[in-house]
């Protein structure tokens, strides 16, 4: 079955890596966005240098798409080293850890991503290769079991999840710094899409820009995405130059709002409202009525919803804010037909 593909998710799609490498940062100074992380980023990459040490281990949280990846890849050039990365559902077993692990050179940057889902027995192998840099490796087993500890070259791991509270308190520990990545303001998403309007050779007006910065949802990762749609319309149907009227039409065609809801926001919240009375209401029973999985409602939409005010989270379940009725033109305590305000 092909894969759907959504303009508004912001999980990287296979055929949008090769478009989307080029758009990521390679400095610190190139990074936009997300100052305090930055900074301190910038004393710890420099202190390492001058001690001529490795770099603590790091890691990053926050929802997806804020720029945890590119994180890892701008510590690893501000550091002159390499990169190597690898996500916790593909490190099935110890031996794949000690695969990667013994192949990295002195300082070089292990980058795990959705760290948050690494296999127990594998997240135990990490804590020595963490602590003392060493691999614990049982050889045979029952009573002629015997522990080896192979020695590893000192490495920074960087860690991405966007579940923190999924970590156990053991890995979590063994980082040296944590950092939350928190969502954009309209500002640096212009920013953000005139360099990459810029690396993509697209004619971007300022006004444009902010159309599109505005509905991005606060994500750079989206913002990107969104300008590659654009870019297709204004090709076809305009005069190849993203204007405002031209970025308004082509996100009217591809159903995202002025308050950067794509069709799932408004089907979660017109759910809520419509079919449950504003809530509360299970995330589980809230899945089903919308045809969503469960994981992709809570990593992907409900933190913008919650962020922006437009849903809230209670112990009997989800809740459809005031903000959320006024948006969809509705009276709390009132079931109207559901209708989708584009524009």
């Amino acid at each position: 079955m092909a894969r759907r593909v959504d303009p508004m998710l912001p999980e990287a799609l296979d055929d949008d890596l090769t478009v989307e490498t080029p758009l990521r940062p390679r400095t610190l100074d190139e990074y936009v966005g997300q100052e305090q992380v930055r900074e301190n980023l910038r004393v710890q990459i420099e202190a390492a240098r001058s001690r001529g040490d490795v770099l603590d281990h790091i890691l990053f949280y926050g929802p997806p798409g804020l720029g945890k990846t590119s994180l890892a890849h701008v510590i690893a050039h501000e550091l002159g080293v390499a990169v190597r990365g690898t996500s916790g559902p593909a490190l099935e077993r110890p031996g794949d850890l000690a695969a990667m692990l013994t192949n990295l050179e002195r300082g070089h940057v292990f980058f795990i991503d959705e760290i948050h889902r690494l296999n127990h027995v594998v997240e135990e192998t990490l804590y020595p290769a963490m602590e003392d840099f060493q691999l614990d490796i049982v050889v045979g087993q029952g009573p002629t079991a015997r522990s080896l500890k192979l020695p590893l070259k000192p490495f920074c791991l960087v860690g991405a999840t966007t579940r923190a509270g999924l970590l156990t308190s053991a890995l979590r520990d063994r980082f040296g710094a944590t950092f939350r990545l928190d969502f954009y303001d309209v500002p640096d998403l212009q920013r953000i899409l005139t360099r990459a309007a810029t690396i993509l050779d697209v004619p971007l007006d300022a006004d444009g820009g902010l159309e599109i910065a505005r509905r991005a949802r606060g994500t750079p990762r989206i913002a990107n995405r969104l300008l590659r749609r654009v870019r297709d319309f204004a090709q076809v149907r305009a005069a190849g130059r993203v204007t405002r009227q031209v970025a308004r039409d082509a996100l009217a065609l591809l159903q995202v709002d002025e308050a950067g809801f794509d069709k799932m926001d408004r089907a979660l919240l017109l759910t809520i409202i419509d079919k449950f009375a504003g809530g509360p209401v299970g995330l589980e029973t809230l899945a089903a009525a919308v045809g969503e999985e469960r994981d992709t409602i809570e990593d992907v939409y409900e933190p913008f919803l919650i962020q922006e005010g437009f849903l809230a989270r209670t112990p009997k379940g989800r809740v459809a804010t005031a903000l959320a009725y006024e948006h969809f033109d509705r009276r709390i305590g009132t079931a109207a037909p559901a209708q989708q305000k584009l524009l």
